[in-house]
């Protein structure tokens, strides 16, 4: 039996692509100072500690701006954008070297309203989250007494920024200065900005903000080590079953081919060659197959490249830049989306091939941005920072028409004139063979449930770091051990396929290849039920538009691991 054009072809294309893509990054500035040179201290989102999706803009809640004139806006990245940062100007007045002394830059006129909106800040443990030099700092918004009554706001910043050389190598915040909110009364806002010198080299000064106690815990070591075992087992128990199988069914068939017509008892015959005359039957559906494949192709070749720069780059050291890159990448590979899909389309008897190449050029925007535009009315409603602005909205569809499309119409073409003409070892049957009964494991629904389960024991544990970097206060940065899993799950999901696939083929049922790509890629569904028992367990949303953002963003990753793992 002919394999469908997997890993080898996506892995060449993944490693061409890589040498031939540039640095993606949120921005590509030295982030060198002349003494007495302009500092700029950014505000971005302010929301409560317990909901990091829950965001808004700073300036959303009543603190009033600096005096310093007013700059342009801080130009967004798409993958900024696209995360909801909202970076507006201070207003402070910072110089490189220049110590400020405390001094007051503004005065909130405190009125009822503004009053009950820093009260109701205070009491959802509101925090904020500033940036200088594109270095995060993040500081409360104020606090409650013992019993509740009474409430506070910070009003000093005291700023304690390290240099090395030229270059700002580190960013404290601390928030003194309580002031207690009565109405009608006037508050004012005060800062200092103090200089030290730091050894802290400029490449290692987001080291603080990683965890490695956390990430490189002897648990995560050990989970990688027992999934590493689980595969050297399960590829020895599928290489065994199989090869004693195989050999006692091809001694078995040699036999009968030894015998006359009159000596073969045709009742007792049984098993995967029975089939060879309908396994190569074009799938049921197949354009949307076909368009399944070739985007799962694409997304598997796309994860490969992305986690790779990761690895070589610090991407999490600029904001938006892991995204950004993600996007990039996923239009520059998109000529895999049509090549696999076209040639599989072709080889299959398609002819409606252009209507192939659209489904397949569209079918992981469509999903993606249909999910994401839906919560981004509510964002709206709720005037929250991750509302994606219209801009952004015309930017994405424009990378839709004009570079994915395009692209997966080169690689369609491509793909049907160089490898979609069928190569079959043997003819298919006119007359599809009748799928006799069954035991009840041996239904591909049946096998597609459980299918998913050995792969996403394999990457249970590191699930948990990555739900944890995405929705708490974590920065991700191993990603050699998120290579380690890839590769894991790869090894896991072809055994799997291979198992499923020769059971099924062995129970005489010749439809194979929906069945051995939903035995993989139903592991998704393992992955999308845990991240419910994440959410009632490990989080702390309970507003809505928390709620819809924290399962569209696992619809969405659920829908990249179910295209792509297949391919692994």
């Amino acid at each position: 039996m002919r394999p469908l054009p997997g890993v080898p072809g996506v892995a060449a294309a993944a490693a061409l692509l890589l040498l031939l893509l540039p640095r993606a990054r949120a921005d590509e500035h030295e982030h060198t100072y002349q003494d007495k040179e302009e500092v700029v201290l950014w505000m971005n989102t302010v929301g409560p500690y317990h909901n990091r999706q829950e965001t808004y803009k700073y300036f959303s809640l009543p603190f009033c701006v600096g005096s310093k004139k007013s700059i342009s806006h801080y130009h967004e990245t798409l993958g900024e954008a696209l995360q909801g940062v909202e970076l507006e100007f201070s207003g402070l007045d910072i110089k490189f070297k220049d110590d400020v002394m405390p001094a007051t830059y503004c005065e909130i006129d405190l009125d009822k309203e503004k009053r009950d909106a820093f009260v109701y800040a205070i009491k959802n443990h509101y925090w904020y989250q500033m940036y200088i030099d594109d270095l995060p700092i993040w500081g409360i918004v104020g606090e409650a007494d013992e019993n509740g009554e009474d409430y506070y706001l910070w009003t000093y910043k005291k700023l304690e920024i390290g240099f090395n050389g030229n270059r700002i190598v580190d960013v404290n915040l601390t928030s003194e200065g309580k002031v207690k909110l009565v109405p009608n009364t006037k508050i004012q806002m005060s800062y200092s900005v103090k200089w030290k010198k730091s050894d802290v080299k400029f490449e290692d000064r987001f080291d603080k903000y990683l965890d490695p106690s956390f990430f490189q815990h002897r648990i995560h070591w050990f989970s990688i080590f027992n999934s590493f075992m689980m595969v050297i087992f399960l590829v020895g128990l599928v290489s065994m079953i199989l090869m004693r199988t195989l050999r006692k069914d091809y001694a078995r068939y040699s036999k009968e081919e030894e015998m006359d017509d009159m000596d073969r008892d045709l009742g007792d015959e049984y098993g995967w060659k029975q089939v060879h005359g309908d396994v190569f039957r074009p799938s049921s559906h197949p354009l949307i197959f076909s368009s399944l494949i070739g985007s799962g192709c694409q997304i598997f070749a796309v994860s490969l490249i992305v986690i790779i720069v990761a690895m070589i780059e610090d991407l999490y050291t600029e904001r938006g830049s892991m995204l950004s890159t993600a996007i990039f990448v996923y239009a520059a590979t998109s000529p895999v989306n049509g090549y696999f899909g076209g040639s599989l389309y072709a080889r299959q008897g398609g002819r409606r091939w252009i209507k192939q190449m659209f489904i397949g050029a569209f079918l992981i925007p469509a999903m993606v941005c249909g999910t994401a535009f839906f919560i981004n009315f509510i964002a709206i409603y709720y005037h929250a920072s991750r509302a994606i602005p219209f801009g952004t909205m015309v930017a994405v569809c424009c990378i839709c028409f004009f570079v994915i499309l395009p692209l997966n119409l080169v690689g369609t073409i491509l793909g049907r004139n160089l490898s979609g003409q069928p190569n079959f070892p043997c003819r298919v049957n006119a007359v599809p063979r009748p799928i006799p009964e069954k035991k009840w494991f041996m239904e591909p629904a049946v096998i597609v449930c459980l299918g998913g389960i050995l792969p996403f024991g394999s990457i249970f544990i590191e699930m948990y770091f990555i739900f944890t970097s995405f929705w708490a206060y974590k920065i991700y940065y191993v990603y050699g051990f998120m290579m380690l899993v890839l590769v894991i799950l790869c090894i896991v999901t072809v055994c799997v396929t291979i198992v499923c696939t020769y059971f099924l083929l062995n129970a005489e049922d010749y439809r194979w290849q929906w069945t051995s790509f939903l035995s993989a890629a139903s592991t998704a569904i393992y992955v999308y039920m845990y991240s419910f028992y994440y959410y009632f367990f490990k989080t702390n949303y309970f507003l809505i538009a928390g709620c819809m953002a924290y399962f569209k963003h696992h619809f969405t990753l659920d829908i990249w691991r179910y295209l792509a793992q297949p391919w692994g």
